[in-house]
């Protein structure tokens, strides 16, 4: 598999290039959005490892065109601790983030983890169909695709799975953490902002109306479930 590094810092495309090839990955170095979403235009990429603050053109930004044509998983870097960067970084698409100066092990559990989703076919769990269905909306597991009336919707790979498992268990109520574990496959930590924020886009995609959401319901204090429509 193939993956696309931007960073502006040379040496941090470096030492993230050679833990990727460690593990076997093929690496394409860009060194800000501008070459990165030119890259994507040349190469086969299958997840990108972006850097937020950047000249020319910065990752945000170049997530939002991104986000235009493709969903593939992207990890954003952030020297930035703040939750309010990291927020923002998921709005716009982004799947997960690493906040500089970061571990390398743990850059490379994240980057399989996404590529581990973005890659598998089917569900997390066997089911009786590929196809799941609640009121107007249609997921289908297998071709990846989520139809609302219709009308195709386009999701993140982490936005499909979050709705995947909702669809699958109708009724269940989810904390945060227990769809951060069954999503991002690794023990919660602080993931309530993690959460609520594909949560947040889920229902700007799906719902009439995202404030006052008809399908996924927040039950306050405990977490989320997804409501059973005819």
């Amino acid at each position: 598999m193939t993956i696309l590094v931007c960073d502006d810092d040379k040496e941090i495309v470096e030492a993230i290039s050679i833990y990727l090839k460690q593990e076997g990955y093929r690496v394409v170095p860009a060194g800000n959005g501008k070459e990165a979403l030119s890259m994507m235009k040349q190469e086969e990429i299958h997840l990108i490892i972006l850097d937020i603050m950047m000249p020319e053109l910065d990752g945000i930004h170049a997530l939002l065109k991104l986000r235009e044509t493709s969903s593939i998983p992207v990890i954003l870097l952030s020297a930035k601790s703040e939750d309010v960067d990291k927020i923002l970084g998921l709005n716009v698409g982004a799947d997960d983030y690493v906040t500089k100066p970061f571990n390398p092990l743990e850059l490379m559990a994240r980057v399989k983890s996404q590529l581990r989703r973005y890659t598998k076919l089917g569900g997390m769990e066997a089911a009786d169909s590929n196809v799941l269905e609640n009121g107007a909306v249609t997921l289908d597991k297998v071709q990846k695709l989520v139809t609302v009336d219709g009308e195709m919707v386009k999701l993140t790979p982490t936005e499909f799975k979050i709705l995947q498992l909702f669809m699958e268990n109708i009724g269940t109520v989810f904390s945060s953490a227990q769809i951060y574990e069954r999503i991002w496959e690794e023990d919660a930590y602080a993931t309530d902002n993690i959460v609520s924020v594909h949560i947040r886009r889920i229902r700007e995609k799906i719902e009439i109306d995202p404030k006052n959401p008809d399908y996924i319901k927040v039950m306050w204090g405990v977490g989320y479930r997804m409501e059973k429509k005819q």
